[in-house]
């Protein structure tokens, strides 16, 4: 990672803290100092399932997925996360239990780092980031009540079109395999669909 990419990273992720709501310059510079840049190439797996999530990630470049694999060997994918996301596995980090899921890197990306042990420090001595922490794990409840909603209530062309939304570029950094498996719908249904909106243009 150059001088320069980690910068950019830093400013991104300070973006969305104080979107979130401003935040001292004692807080940010605390944190910079507890944050370790980190580069990997696509198909890295940060997280394996029934290991401890001893991190959270900031997304600077790149996109991941979560998965996690059924008794037969088939993989489901739980989400899809980009640029300016934070990622994690809910349970598994701040339970510090072992987690239920994989998290796959789909492209070479650029990630800030940031240890559970340091997480709870910086609760500890700055409050004014609980209501942060809150935030992002309400974010994590909403998406998977959000794709639990979805799966039941809406036919896979609506699902489908849900996702092309939230991510209109998932057919350039997702496989369709995955894709599909994240909509639980087979390949097959998905070709369809895409054949159905290509058509329809």
């Amino acid at each position: 990672m150059t001088e320069t990419e980690e910068t950019q990273a830093f400013e991104g992720l300070f973006r969305v803290f104080n979107f979130i709501a401003p935040l001292s310059y004692a807080f940010l510079q605390r944190v910079r100092t507890y944050l370790r840049p980190e580069s990997h190439p696509k198909k890295t797996i940060l997280l394996t399932e029934g290991n401890i999530a001893r991190k959270i990630y900031f997304i600077s470049k790149g996109f991941a997925r979560s998965f996690f694999t059924d008794r037969d060997g088939r993989q489901h994918t739980l989400w899809f996360m980009g640029e300016g996301d934070l990622m994690l596995s809910v349970y598994g980090f701040y339970r510090q239990q072992p987690a239920a899921e994989n998290i796959e890197l789909l492209e070479d990306s650029i990630l800030l780092s940031l240890t559970w042990e340091l997480v709870q420090t910086v609760y500890k001595d700055f409050p004014e980031f609980n209501y942060h922490g809150r935030l992002l794990t309400e974010k994590y409840y909403l998406m998977s009540e959000e794709r639990a909603v979805l799966l039941r209530t809406r036919n896979p062309a609506e699902r489908y079109a849900n996702l092309v939304a939230a991510h209109p570029d998932i057919l350039q950094k997702a496989s369709l395999k995955d894709i599909a498996s994240y909509l639980n719908i087979n390949q097959e249904t998905l070709s369809r669909i895409r054949a159905q909106k290509i058509t329809a243009r």
